[in-house]
């Protein structure tokens, strides 16, 4: 079960929007805002979301509006879109008022079921529990005459019971008794995932939870399936933002919530590879891009500084200074190096070993080079990198979640050509195929 089920291989943005808001003329309002996104501001997988966002006594409204905007909007909708409905692993009652809302948004006279892809299920607790909702999935299939398994069921990972689940999936997936092929997305809800572990931090904050993450990203990959990371409250820190992903994508976790169309143009871009590569420098524990100047990359901060003397040269980083040749300071540097490609890079890569594989060769060295620049002081360094058949599928990643983002989302194609240069996009569209 881990190859991927479903036509989606990636999903980079995981936004939700209130179902019902009280007080507003149009209770909708937020709904159909959203369903008007398109571009980089629209998410892969959009979730009118009924449960936590939606006050309990707004949430009948809240499924009605869902059944009105996604009638209307669906057609055109560029993602995809899973509602959130109601659910939770030691509540009966709540679990059947999600159950029914599911069954009313999926009535096809109501217009909307064949523009929703699944539905989200929050509050999940052990495996039964995921083969409960699974079941109601597949009753109101049938009592709707649409296919079994059509509707993928996404959860929330937001108790120790749901993440132990994940190590049990792939044991129940496949069986004869369950249609649980239709799971489509892993998401992290540390908040409530805190609240279940009972966690103390001294600020009140949550905690990193990286275990999760891991564990997630670790789930979907045995399962054939996407792992999301959860929300980042801190709207305003893009920074911030920036690094989580950076982390998450460090673990094979390519998708984030997302709580505004800022963030989620920020989610949309960011697993992609940039439009012009760069190198950066560890500055005494901090990394620093460096900034190309007429083909030379220069570092102008003060934690790494460099002399050239009589005898060779004085390395200082930090607190710490070396004496060293010329030799010794390309070897000092590379330590500190590395070296971020594009997407230009990336298939120049792959159509270089490509060719050489062509023509009978098993693994190739790629050079990288540059000129460094500190303190006036210009340096030249270049590293060489075996690339072998591992190697190539390994990197292939940043091209296969290109590929499907440009083959899945349509509206961002425009966006794409800008970032890139259309002649780069073409070969990424070809490369590896």
């Amino acid at each position: 079960m881990d190859k991927r089920t479903h036509e989606r291989k990636f999903v980079r943005t995981f936004f939700t929007t209130p179902t019902a808001v009280e007080g507003e003329d149009d209770s909708a309002k937020m709904l159909e805002g959203a369903a008007g996104l398109s571009g980089m501001e629209a998410p892969d997988v959009w979730v009118p979301d009924n449960e936590d966002a939606t006050a309990p006594n707004m949430r009948d409204e809240g499924a009605q509006n869902i059944i009105d905007v996604v009638s209307e909007y669906g057609p055109d909708y560029p993602g995809e879109i899973h509602p959130r409905v109601v659910w939770h692993r030691d509540s009966p009652s709540t679990r059947y008022q999600g159950f029914q809302r599911m069954l009313e948004i999926t009535d096809p006279d109501n217009g909307a079921v064949e523009y929703i892809d699944g539905f989200v299920i929050p509050e999940v607790g052990d495996i039964d529990d995921w083969k409960k909702a699974d079941e109601f999935f597949t009753i109101i299939e049938n009592e709707h005459g649409l296919e079994e398994g059509s509707l993928k069921m996404s959860v929330i990972i937001e108790s120790g019971a749901a993440e132990l689940a994940m190590g049990k999936l792939r044991d129940e997936m496949g069986k004869p008794t369950n249609n649980l092929q239709r799971m489509f997305l892993l998401v992290d809800g540390e908040v409530d995932y805190t609240k279940d572990m009972r966690a103390i931090t001294p600020t009140g904050g949550l905690p990193a939870w990286p275990e999760l993450r891991h564990n997630t990203s670790r789930g979907a990959s045995a399962n054939g399936l996407i792992a999301v990371d959860g929300p980042y409250d801190d709207i305003r820190d893009v920074e911030g933002y920036r690094e989580r992903m950076t982390e998450n994508q460090a673990k094979g976790m390519l998708g984030i919530w997302s709580l505004t169309p800022g963030q989620v143009v920020e989610a949309n871009t960011s697993p992609l590879p940039p439009q012009a590569g760069y190198w950066l420098l560890d500055a005494d524990g901090r990394e620093v891009k460096l900034e190309r100047e007429d083909g030379v990359e220069v570092y102008s901060g003060n934690r790494v500084s460099l002399e050239e003397t009589d005898d060779g040269y004085v390395l200082s980083v930090g607190s710490d200074d070396l004496e060293v040749s010329e030799e010794e300071l390309q070897e000092e540097l590379l330590d500190l190096l590395d070296y971020v490609p594009s997407l230009d890079d990336i298939v120049d890569s792959m159509e270089e070993f490509e060719a050489a594989k062509e023509s009978g060769k098993g693994a190739i060295a790629m050079t990288q080079s540059a000129t460094v620049e500190i303190d006036g002081v210009q340096v030249d360094v270049s590293r060489d990198r075996m690339w072998d058949e591992a190697t190539y599928q390994a990197l292939q990643t940043p091209i296969t979640l290109f590929q499907d983002v440009y083959e899945n989302r349509p509206d961002q194609h425009d966006d794409l050509a800008e970032l890139y240069d259309e002649a780069v996009v073409e070969r990424a569209m070809d490369v590896g195929n």
